[in-house]
């Protein structure tokens, strides 16, 4: 007979909202340069604008929209992905198979993707309102403030602009961290070389963010677009992941430019190929320890805070 802890529901989105406040000044950057209309600034000299003119802390605004955005997107696609898998293991007495874990992954993400739009959508339109000018500005007071705002003045289906494009990026991501998370703890701990440390949480999301790593950077180049055609991972990189992001933040800070999804990237499309991979440099660099600590995180409270069973 032996004992372990399984993850209460709502613990990936604490786990995602303590990631979140470690790395939203890249997330940050990165909302600032996809909606750039021309690149006019890389990372670096972005960062050294917002910080010049509205001090250090304004790589924090938007924080709440974040955190809001995680408990309803990653709480979402976390309970869906846990749950379920709990419950399947319970009844066959063993680890899912790996290609269910994937289709799992790709349900809850994209769920959660759906359900995570209005927030996601306040979030991007927070971020980016510093950059504009006074009179533009949306000046929403937190993230609450913001949804009742859109609500209010632009209708409930505003707030799901881009959910498209929102759930078929949580979609890739989560298969991308979830399912290979725990398929990469599964081999990991069945070597017997390592026990269920935090050592080993670090190695396997470490494992897991590579994927959505490749997925950004494989073969890329800023000055060019190219793709390693025999690589699976490169391809979802280059023609999937980042364009969807771009699609996204367009979508939701529009004021009206664009008609749909369809015109909005017939207009990305007119400034060029690497329109579809701007903000690529801090997202990716965002990638890896927000992956890793969101596991890390999870992997404490259930550890300190979960559920015992006894089995």
């Amino acid at each position: 007979m032996t004992e372990k802890r399984v993850s209460r529901w709502y613990f990936g989105g604490l786990a995602s909202c303590g990631a979140a406040c470690c790395t939203h000044p890249l997330d940050l950057l990165k909302v600032h340069l996809q909606t750039q209309q021309e690149v006019k600034k890389r990372m670096m000299g972005m960062a050294i604008h917002v910080v010049k003119n509205d001090g250090v802390l304004a790589l924090y605004s938007g924080l709440s929209a974040s955190l809001c955005r995680q408990m309803s997107y990653s709480l979402t696609r976390f309970a869906i992905y846990e749950s379920v898998r709990d419950l399947m293991g319970a009844k066959s007495q063993g680890p899912m198979p790996f290609y269910q874990k994937v289709l799992l992954g790709a349900f809850g993400g994209f769920t959660g993707g759906f359900i995570g739009t209005p927030a996601d959508m306040v979030n991007v339109r927070m971020q980016n309102d510093m950059k504009l000018p006074l009179e533009h500005r949306r000046n929403y007071k937190h993230a609450l403030d913001g949804l009742y705002r859109v609500f209010r003045e632009e209708g409930i289906r505003k707030l799901f602009s881009g959910a498209s494009m929102a759930s078929s990026r949580g979609a890739m991501v989560t298969v991308g961290q979830l399912a290979c998370y725990d398929q990469a703890k599964q081999l990991v701990l069945g070597t017997g070389m390592m026990g269920d440390n935090i050592l080993t949480h670090f190695l396997s999301s470490f494992i897991a963010v590579s994927w959505n790593f490749l997925c950004r950077y494989e073969r890329f180049k800023p000055a060019e677009l190219q793709m390693d055609t025999s690589s699976l991972q490169g391809g979802c990189a280059t023609f999937l992941c980042q364009p969807l992001d771009v699609l996204k933040t367009r979508l939701m800070n529009s004021k009206g430019e664009y008609t749909g999804v369809l015109h909005c990237l017939k207009e990305t499309a007119r400034l060029g190929p690497l329109a579809f991979y701007k903000g690529l440099v801090p997202a990716g660099i965002r990638l890896i320890p927000h992956t890793v600590l969101t596991f890390v995180f999870l992997e404490q409270l259930k550890k300190y805070f979960g559920i015992l069973v006894v089995s």
